[in-house]
């Protein structure tokens, strides 16, 4: 049996690869020699980190 805490963790990867997408995304348009690309791209993933762990942990535990 899963544990409610594992379901609630199953859909994590999205915030990530929505950070990621993003962040590569707007590296293009702003960069176009794409040195800033990837650079964004992690600026996305650490965004979408910090977004998960502060605003979407706290919503279940009201």
């Amino acid at each position: 049996m899963k544990h409610h805490e594992e379901e609630d963790n199953s859909y994590d990867y999205l915030y990530y690869l929505i950070g990621l997408l993003s962040g590569l995304f707007t590296g293009f348009v702003i960069d176009t020699n794409f040195i800033l690309t990837p650079i964004l791209g992690i600026v996305g993933l650490l965004f979408a980190g910090f977004f998960l762990n502060v605003f979407v942990r706290g919503r279940g535990k009201a």
